[in-house]
């Protein structure tokens, strides 16, 4: 993979340039929050590290930049701040994951990797559609043979995020971090509770179930 890597403090930069660089991906790094902005709109990447708390432009406004200037390359923010606020202000802005420093760099790895299997985007999405489920994002509504489904906050990021990746199977792991941004298992039935609501919502009212269990491995939204 072609990856930015945007970073002021240099032992940081040099330790995931290093690690990635062995792993066989190509990297720029650049040290500023405006530099990382030039590089990204005049080069293509695959990836874009972007660290939140940098000189000249902060990751924050640097990634609304990004994303205004319809650049769909997904981008992992990289900071040392971990509030529940900080986490969801960086999703809101555009971020695709958020990796809280200290990290592990098998997990820097794993995430990477992990966005790099998600099908390439092609401009912003806005509406996502499986089926007769529709969700408009801008609006947040959703709708199912043009009835509209009242969702809480949380069910519609579950919704959402079945969608992105409907037909593939979702664990409870993949669940409990994409949704609740938990990187460890609590040893509660959330997953499950949040499930069964969805699934009354959406499903129950009406034929045919689009909200499959795939038994022993996960959960799935296909028509």
């Amino acid at each position: 993979m072609k990856i930015l890597l945007a970073e002021d403090d240099a032992q940081t930069a040099r330790y995931i340039r290093d690690g990635l660089t062995a792993e066989g991906h190509a990297l720029d790094v650049v040290g500023t929050g405006r530099d990382a902005l030039v590089q990204a709109t005049l080069q293509n990447y695959d990836l874009i590290l972007l660290d939140r708390m940098m000189p000249e432009l902060d990751g924050l406004a640097a990634l609304r930049a990004l994303r205004a200037a319809k650049v769909a390359v997904p981008i992992l923010f990289l900071t040392s701040m971990d509030g529940v606020d900080d986490r969801v202000e960086g999703l809101q802005a555009g971020a695709d994951d958020y990796l809280v420093k200290p990290f592990a760099f098998a997990e820097l790895s794993a995430r990477i990797q992990a966005l790099a299997r998600r099908p390439a985007l092609q401009g912003e999405v806005t509406v996502l559609e499986v089926g007769p489920l529709r969700m408009d994002l801008v609006r947040r509504q959703v709708t199912r043979e043009g009835q509209e489904i009242d969702l809480q906050p949380r069910e519609f990021r579950l919704l959402e995020h079945l969608m992105r990746n409907a037909g593939r199977v979702q664990t409870r792991t993949m669940l409990l971090e994409a949704v609740w941004d938990f990187h460890f298992d609590p040893q509660t039935s959330v997953v499950e509770t949040h499930i069964s609501r969805l699934r009354a919502k959406i499903d129950k009212p009406f034929d045919t179930p689009l909200l499959h269990t795939v038994r022993g491995a996960g959960y799935m939204v296909r028509a």
